[in-house]
Order: C-alpha cells, then structure tokens, then sequence
C-alpha cells in the first residue's frame, strides 16, 4: 500500500519552574480519539490553512528563520509557528502574544477570552483575526525548536510533526480547557516518565523522547538556551518485535519501548 502522506503539525513543551525544578504541562488525550487515545502528550495539533495568513501581526523571528530551523519552505513554516500558538491557546487557555511595544499579555481567562477561544475551535474565527481584534502581535520570540517527529510510513494516519519549547508566561496559568484530554498536568520530565515506566501513564514515542531530553535542563532558562538540545533532523522510526518487548527503533539506534500495540 500507498504510504499516507503525513499532515504538517505543530507541539508546544509549555514550560514552568516548580517546586522540584523544571516542569512541563502534559494532557492525556480522551480513549475516544482516533489518533493517540489514552495516550499523555503536549498540547498540539494539526495546521489550519488559514495558520498561514500573512496579514497576521507578528514579532520575533521571521517565517524565514523557522523555514530555515525546519527544513521547510517559508509558508509552511508561518503556518507552524500560527499552529504552535494557536493549539496552545485552544488546548491550554495560554497565548503566546503581545502588543506591539513588546509586553507579553498577562492574562487571557475572562469570559471573552473564553468565548474567542471557542471561536478558534470551531474554526469561526482565525488567529489572526483574533490577534488584530485586539491589536496584538503573534510572539515568535517566545518559542523555540526542539525537535521534529515523522509518524513512520506503517501507520494510517501520519504527522510531521515540529516540536516547540515555550516558557509560560507570567501572569498566564494553564488550564484544563480541551475537550480532547480527560486529564491534565504540570509534571517533572522525570516524574512523568517514571509514571511511564511504571506502566500508569503510557505515551507514544516522541513524547517520551522528548521528555529525556528535558531531563538534562534544570530549569526553563536552560531548556530555551539549549534548544533544540541535539542537531534538528526529522526522526522517523522503524518498529521491532523481540522476545523481551515492543520498540521503537529511531534511526541513531535508540530503542524506545512501546506501550501501544505494533500497527497491524
């Protein structure tokens, strides 16, 4: 068979210090999803194609840059970014924008904010028409590269996924708004990954992955210093079946062992 042809999206590692150090918000996606069900992961989601209207106010690096830092072309690359802000606010109730002169806008939970959110999920209304609304700029600044997963060629449906990290910022909290988690979290990288191994909290590949590279940050400043924390090159593993387990196989030789059935 034909492999699918995998759809752009877009993942945001929101990131905070915490009592025990670095902390990431994580949700666990509804058993009822088609993609993912039961699985943790970050907020995230897949590009609208209105991600990559170009009238959108926008401070920070160009779409340029982020072509460059992907391996993409310019408007994919717009349109990665606008995802990566638009999921976090539709999922997490954070956005990740400001005015003009530079501020961060501090607090996005008033029952206005709730009703455009909605609006963003419904599709009624795009990011940029929200931004402009209130005459605020998109704030590439505040995002960083981190990492890039393919969904391998095996499976039905197929991402190509870009990987960003971003600080919460103050004044904002994160909260738990999506209709497509049932939980969600502020944990340690390593907190969240010992539930993994201990079987109670099973996610993919890629947020695992990701989860060890956390590890090495002790806080938020060091994670957005050190990203992306290895060279940027799209990760597409293959699967195995041994003896001792189920893994994935990435292509430097990392094994990751698996919690969800090998596709058919």
């Amino acid at each position: 068979m034909t492999p699918a042809e995998p759809k752009q999206a877009a993942t945001v590692l929101l990131l905070r210090d915490g009592a025990p150090g670095l902390e990431v918000y994580l949700l666990r996606r509804t058993q009822g999803m088609p993609f993912a069900g039961g699985m943790t992961a970050y907020p995230g989601g897949g590009v609208d194609p209105r991600d990559g209207d170009t009238e959108i106010g926008w401070a920070g690096p160009a779409p340029a840059q982020w072509a460059e830092a992907f391996g993409c072309d310019e408007r994919t690359a717009r349109e990665l970014v606008c995802a990566a802000v638009r999921e976090t606010f539709e999922e997490a109730g954070v956005l990740l924008a400001g005015l003009p002169d530079g501020a961060v806008v501090p607090d996005v939970s008033g029952d206005d904010w709730e009703e455009q959110r909605q609006a963003l999920l419904s599709r009624e209304l795009s990011l940029a028409e929200l931004l402009a609304g209130r005459g605020l700029v998109l704030r590439s600044d505040l995002l960083r590269p981190f990492a890039h997963w393919i969904t391998p060629p095996v499976e039905p449906r197929r991402y190509d996924t870009k990987f960003f990290a971003a600080a919460l910022p103050a004044g904002q909290e994160a909260r738990d708004v999506s209709g497509e988690a049932d939980e969600a979290d502020w944990l340690a990288p390593a907190a969240a990954l010992a539930e993994m191994n201990g079987g109670s909290r099973p996610m993919l590949p890629p947020t695992s992955h990701t989860l060890d590279q956390l590890t090495a940050f002790p806080d938020v400043a060091a994670a957005l210093t050190g990203s992306p924390p290895q060279p940027l090159h799209p990760i597409s593993p293959r699967f195995e079946e041994t003896p001792d387990g189920r893994w994935a196989v990435l292509p430097d030789g990392t094994r990751i062992r698996l919690v969800v059935p090998l596709p058919s």
